[in-house]
């Protein structure tokens, strides 16, 4: 649904992997036959076949090129609205398809994602698509498919600065992603994708300690505690789960979690994404906390009606109950028992101005 709207369903949109295939065939179909195709219909990996309009489109000499915006539906893509630009030139037989970076796309520079370093950030299942669909129009024309293919962003420089690919050793612009084609509204598919490829440079570089922060000021406290470099830190916002369950995969010696109060809270009551209006803080539950803590009726009583979470952690304070320790230790089972390994786990809450409330060490 959407806020103007209620009722109406959300929009999906496209991928940037699925704007460069589209880009990418109508350039390829203009390189062997002279015009493009516009629209330019593709062939997604569950099948779908839809049809793009060409933004721009070009022939220079030996290169043909053409250019998608990107339609992310309704989802709060950050490159929603960028054009994805391709260009194509021919090859020497049995060169096959050569992927270039150009500029606005990044390129790989450490170790643990899908890509060897030196590559650039055009991830596997794009690379497929686009192969996949430039075959077919090689075969329409009984040609052998031997061409170099060079995406580009515009602005994808400044875009990139929005993301977390510096910190992932992606440097120079965005990484062209996708595995189904399609965007689903507020998944936050690329924001989970993220954490897992952090999780993975990290492991790549042997780190043996990482901390997922909630956001900027849980990342300032707990670096305050830890000589952590770029590359230990994750961005996890409100996906726990995505953290935790990768980390049963891809498993780190330790790991300390770091968050607002109110949010880790959640994490205690079992909940794996942390969001407002995806879970809800359960004030019985505090309320029982605060007894387990060692606060009397009354307060119990006073937390069970509370507003906010920070006017429990206040009343707490007020009266020395180490409330905040008891929610960490708390959100610290939920998280050993949802990587169920080895690793180590700390919990650190914070309130709004980054004090420590809680900690489970």
């Amino acid at each position: 649904m959407t806020k103007e709207n209620p009722d109406k369903p959300l929009r999906k949109g496209w991928t940037t992997g699925a704007c460069a295939t589209a880009a990418a065939r109508s350039a390829y179909h203009a390189l062997l036959k002279g015009e493009f195709l516009d629209p330019v219909e593709i062939i997604l990996p569950k099948g779908r076949t839809p049809s793009f309009v060409l933004n721009r489109q070009g022939i220079e000499g030996a290169i043909a090129w053409a250019s998608v915006i990107k339609d992310a539906g309704d989802d709060p893509d950050v490159t929603h609205g960028a054009e994805i630009v391709v260009h194509l030139r021919r090859l020497d037989e049995g060169a096959g398809v050569v992927f270039k970076n150009g500029k606005g796309v990044g390129l790989v520079t450490k170790p643990g994602l899908p890509l060897d370093v030196g590559e650039p950030a055009i991830n596997p299942m794009p690379r497929q698509m686009i192969v996949e669909n430039l075959q077919v129009v090689a075969e329409q024309s009984q040609e052998n498919l031997d061409v170099e293919v060079i995406i580009s962003i515009t602005h994808g420089e400044k875009l990139a600065q929005k993301t977390m690919n510096p910190r992932l050793g992606i440097m120079g612009g965005l990484s062209v992603l996708g595995t189904t084609g399609v965007v689903v509204p507020y998944s936050c598919s690329a924001w989970i994708h993220s954490i897992y490829r952090g999780i993975d440079v990290a492991k790549a570089l042997g780190l043996n300690h990482v901390a997922a922060c909630t956001g900027s000021t849980s990342e300032k406290t707990v670096c305050t505690r830890y000589k952590f470099e770029e590359s230990a830190l994750l961005d996890m916002g409100d996906f726990a789960g995505a953290v935790l369950k990768y980390m049963r995969k891809v498993p780190i010696d330790k790991l300390t979690i770091c968050g607002g109060f109110a949010k880790l809270c959640k994490l205690a009551q079992g909940e794996m994404d942390l969001h407002s209006s995806r879970s809800r803080l359960d004030f019985d539950q505090l309320g029982q906390w605060m007894e387990d803590a060692g606060g009397s009726n009354d307060l119990a009583n006073q937390a069970r009606g509370a507003n906010t979470a920070l006017e429990v952690i206040m009343l707490a304070q007020q009266n020395n109950i180490a409330l905040g320790d008891l929610v960490a230790k708390r959100a610290k089972e939920v998280a050993r028992a949802t990587i169920s390994g080895n690793c180590e786990v700390e919990i650190i809450a914070i309130n709004r101005s980054g004090e420590v409330v809680g900690h489970a060490p």
